[in-house]
């Protein structure tokens, strides 16, 4: 019985770790995030393929691509894993302390600013629950990467999937007064062509692109600068030693703004908002952990105001 329960784990193990590799494509970025070595990972792939006989991916140059059978072994994995998480949660719905675990993804800077300290808190007020959190600055295929949440910048299309908002987000576009005494306060927004402007480029956004309204009328403006990047921390570090404009999210900007480190610009403009979501797969019941912790970051979120 014993070797049974061995063998039962180590293949629940297998089908999560191999959801992380079809996730990621790269076993360089999974032996990063397992905090183990490349070799290690590559052999653990080799080990799980020996097992089932078959070979699960083809490894190129520069990423993995699954095979018909590692495309069946993931399509298999997922309903296998929700159903075990349903249990485990219909288990501890006996007893008000959660159970099971908590698999959370977030951008970057969202995530350490103001997600990490609330899973904390949460992790704190339930010690049975084993929570691991995820920070990662590309937009994920959330099908299938094996998380239980995405906290997401912007609503979620996809219908196999809930987006409830948690938190409201507005943009503003800003500068440090050292930039604005050299070249000038920005009345309209045609005038951004004239600026530097510093390009955050993510995901697949047309990041070129601002958009803006006035009195009802759409705006769209390409902006161009000497300065991109794909991290917003890096962005706001530019903006504040004055290289040009940047448009970021309140949460980030409010306390340089309030400070008088940056100043914001084009105030008579309405920027479109990119609110807060939690994201989490459509089932007939959610589970209770998910519940409970979406509940949480709603409550506490609006408690914070998010800067304001």
């Amino acid at each position: 019985m014993l070797n049974k329960s061995k063998e039962f784990n180590s293949s629940t193990d297998d089908l999560q770790f191999f959801m992380r590799i079809a996730a990621l494509s790269s076993l360089t970025e999974v032996a990063r995030e397992l905090g183990l070595s490349l070799p290690a990972i590559s052999k653990r792939l080799t080990q799980l393929e020996k097992r089932l006989g078959v070979q699960l991916v083809k490894r190129t140059t520069r990423r993995l691509e699954l095979t018909p059978e590692g495309t069946l072994y993931l399509e298999g994995a997922r309903p296998i894993l929700n159903q075990l998480a349903e249990l485990e949660d219909a288990v501890s719905r006996q007893s008000a302390m959660l159970r099971g675990s908590l698999n959370i993804n977030a951008s970057f800077g969202f995530g350490r600013r103001h997600i990490a300290p609330l899973v904390s808190r949460f992790a704190a007020l339930h010690p049975e629950l084993a929570i691991s959190l995820q920070l990662s600055s590309q937009m994920l295929n959330f099908l299938n990467a094996g998380f239980d949440v995405d906290i997401r910048v912007g609503e979620v299309p996809d219908s196999r999937l809930i987006a409830r908002r948690i938190a409201p987000n507005f943009r503003v576009v800003c500068a440090s007064p050292a930039y604005l005494q050299r070249h000038g306060t920005p009345q309209r927004v045609e005038e951004l062509a004239s600026h530097n402007c510093i390009v955050l480029q993510q995901h697949e956004s047309d990041f070129a692109i601002w958009r803006f309204s006035k009195a009802g009328k759409e705006i769209s403006q390409k902006v161009q600068g000497s300065l991109m990047t794909n991290d917003g921390e890096v962005a706001m570090r530019l903006a504040l030693d004055g290289h040009g404009l940047i448009l970021r999210s309140w949460w980030d900007a409010h306390e340089a703004i309030k400070s008088g480190k940056l100043v914001q610009v084009l105030t008579a403009y309405q920027v479109p908002s990119a609110d807060i979501y939690a994201v989490y797969p459509y089932n007939k019941q959610t589970p209770r952990r998910i519940k409970l912790f979406v509940d949480y970051l709603s409550e506490q979120l609006a408690g914070q105001a998010l800067g304001e």
